[in-house]
């Protein structure tokens, strides 16, 4: 027999939810006949699959050590260097200055990604890996965009990020250099569709089929000659919004290859340099309010090899 003692990470979700977490390699049909046949019990009642696990409840799996073995496959963590610096951290969030040429998840063109480094930083650190609850991150940054990203440490505090965010309750703050001089505040509403096969979007003026509406906001700070540098606020946080908006009305992002003009910048100068949270409740209201800020004079970039791209 296992027993399991459910912590923050694992609560807040229902018991079969978590148990096909925790024995991965299991289909759901067999988690629920286990539960039908009584040989997994909450707290030695019978139980229901629907059931809301609580902290402190423990869970008893009435299966042999060989039995569990088989349909529990462990994931051991990939070795990996770690490129970010931490900008602010407690007990529940992480919140890292990603580099550029740093992949936000792992993808086709990355061999390591910051959900990797920030994985491999926990369990070094704290030894934070659960029964089924990794690490995850909450906002994702293009592989050329430097700044800030939020990763939650536990279930309840990646529940609470993605609902505020969702809701727009914390604002995301970005500072770009731009070809071409802006004078006032900007306020762009269009939509946005996307080319699956070019891994590219565009942006158009009328909602149709596929399109997803956009909203950027664009703050002046200081011209730089034939360049300006903008803070940009978004209300939609859609893929490429940033770099095919401004592209849009022939303010492309200096740097940027896909959507921009020929320049000397290596990469694009674009960076999520604020965030202000908002939208936390119970024991993570502490977080409403916080200002994390990180300075675009703070990005740094690493080379492929370092960062294992292709």
């Amino acid at each position: 027999m296992k027993e399991i003692i459910i912590t923050n990470n694992e609560a807040g979700q229902r018991v079969d939810r978590f148990l096909k977490k925790y024995l991965n390699k299991a289909n759901q049909s067999f988690i629920h006949k286990m539960i039908r046949k009584k040989n997994i019990k909450l707290n030695n009642l019978r139980i229901q699959p629907e059931i809301i696990l609580k902290i402190d409840d423990k869970v008893q799996i009435y299966l042999s050590d060989e039995t569990i073995s088989k349909f529990r496959e462990k994931k051991s963590l990939k070795e990996t260097s770690i490129h970010f610096k931490t900008v602010y951290e407690d007990d529940n969030i992480l919140i890292v200055n990603k580099p550029v040429g740093l992949s936000t998840q792992p993808d086709a063109t990355s061999t390591k990604s910051l959900v990797d480094e920030i994985k491999m930083y926990l369990d070094a650190k704290e030894k934070n890996i659960s029964f089924t609850f990794k690490p995850a991150v909450c906002n994702r940054l293009d592989k050329n965009t430097s700044g800030l990203v939020i990763a939650a440490k536990n279930y309840n505090t990646l529940k609470q990020t993605n609902k505020a965010i969702r809701e727009r309750n914390i604002k995301k703050y970005y500072i770009a250099k731009i070809h071409g001089i802006i004078s006032d505040d900007l306020e762009l509403s269009d939509y946005l569709i996307k080319n699956e096969n070019k891994n590219m979007v565009k942006v158009v003026k009328r909602k149709g089929e596929n399109t997803k509406k956009i909203v950027t906001y664009a703050h002046p700070i200081k011209n730089e000659g034939k360049y300006s540098w903008i803070e940009i606020e978004l209300e939609t946080g859609r893929a490429h919004q940033i770099r095919a908006h401004l592209s849009s009305i022939g303010h492309p992002i200096v740097g940027d290859k896909k959507y921009g003009k020929k320049d000397n910048e290596k990469y694009q100068v674009l960076h999520a340099y604020k965030l202000i949270l908002n939208g936390y409740e119970e024991e993570l209201a502490y977080l409403n309010g916080k200002i994390i800020k990180s300075d675009i004079k703070e990005r740094e970039i690493i080379s492929k090899n370092q960062g294992g791209n292709k």
